[in-house]
């Protein structure tokens, strides 16, 4: 089968189109044959990640990191001695390692079934930008009806699915994103956009309950001033250089010590209840997916390149 790989870290060059042998699923495994796979800024991260960082990640996760892709959309070829839940044919979505590929093999427990109002590019989208969303403004934020939420990269992956969940949980939102993209996420449901270049939300007037940080471009205390005593700061996207990433993260843990706001950073889990709601949403209409482009297996490194420039609107996916 055909596979997208990378046997050192850098840029989108190093990735390769290889012939790999067929994977195997074990025994709570079911092994999918890929029809789409959502491409993340996580993926081109963890690419490019310099050898002191690759080095942390595999001694934490015993796991050398080769094939590109998480999120995956497909048909359930077959199955391991253990699985339950699915059979050959089930058209599924979820999380596996090694999606940028012609077969992948998932845990069963990681995986759902795909709605059938929705395709294998929109469920592809899904898994990884939307378990973000949903499990940040629900379970860390605590959002609830009425609140006033801003949430900061509105027009991008994470947040085109959290500006959905945000109003589906009652809140009010404010979206910050730019000028191209402010009808976008009006369409989406925010009551109130921003575009920031001709506006810095960090000195508005406004206060609220919750800023979900997906860009990570302004001060952790410019934040605090907008938001309310006892709102809550969520970030799931830190800065790209990784100096900066450690320093915002440091000052996310010592901060709320001196201050009445919360402050949390996180990465979302690829949990089966959490992928069983998302699954509901969408066969119900209460979410839609927004798709920027799609590029074939071969061109995963354009699009990862695409991807990296940082202004796609929604997901990118490669279709298989």
């Amino acid at each position: 089968m055909k596979a997208i790989l990378y046997h050192r870290h850098g840029p989108p060059e190093v990735l390769q189109f290889e012939d790999v042998p067929k994977p195997v699923p074990a025994d709570d495994q079911v092994q999918i044959r890929v029809h789409a796979a959502g491409l993340n800024p996580l993926d081109w991260r963890l690419m490019r990640a310099p050898a002191w960082l690759v080095k942390i990640i595999q001694r934490f996760s015993k796991v050398k990191i080769t094939r590109l892709g998480v999120d995956v959309a497909g048909i359930v070829e077959s199955v391991g001695a253990k699985v339950t839940r699915f059979s050959p044919g089930d058209g599924v979505f979820g999380g596996c390692d090694g999606s940028c590929a012609e077969y992948a093999c998932a845990r069963e427990s990681e995986i759902v079934l795909k709605p059938q109002n929705i395709s294998f590019d929109q469920a592809a989208s899904v898994p990884i930008a939307a378990l973000t969303a949903l499990q940040g403004l629900r379970d860390h934020a605590h959002l609830q009806p009425g609140q006033y939420v801003l949430i900061n990269g509105a027009a991008g992956g994470v947040g085109t699915f959290a500006v959905q969940i945000a109003r589906w949980l009652g809140a009010e939102v404010t979206a910050v994103c730019s000028a191209r993209n402010l009808d976008l996420v009006r369409a989406l449901g925010a009551q109130h956009v921003i575009d920031y270049a001709r506006e810095d939300f960090t000195r508005s007037r406004s206060q609220y309950d919750v800023i979900f940080d997906l860009i990570g471009n302004h001060a952790l205390l410019a934040c605090r001033r907008v938001l309310r005593p006892e709102g809550a700061y969520i970030a799931a996207a830190p800065p790209k250089n990784p100096v900066a990433m450690l320093m915002r993260m440091a000052g996310i843990r010592i901060l709320p010590r001196f201050v009445s706001q919360r402050m949390l950073f996180f990465m979302a889990k690829n949990r089966q209840e959490d992928l069983t709601t998302l699954a509901e949403l969408l066969a119900s209409g209460a979410i839609v997916p927004v798709i920027d482009q799609t590029w074939p297996l071969r061109e995963t490194a354009d699009a990862i390149r695409y991807l990296e420039q940082g202004h796609a609107r929604g997901k990118v996916v490669i279709q298989v």
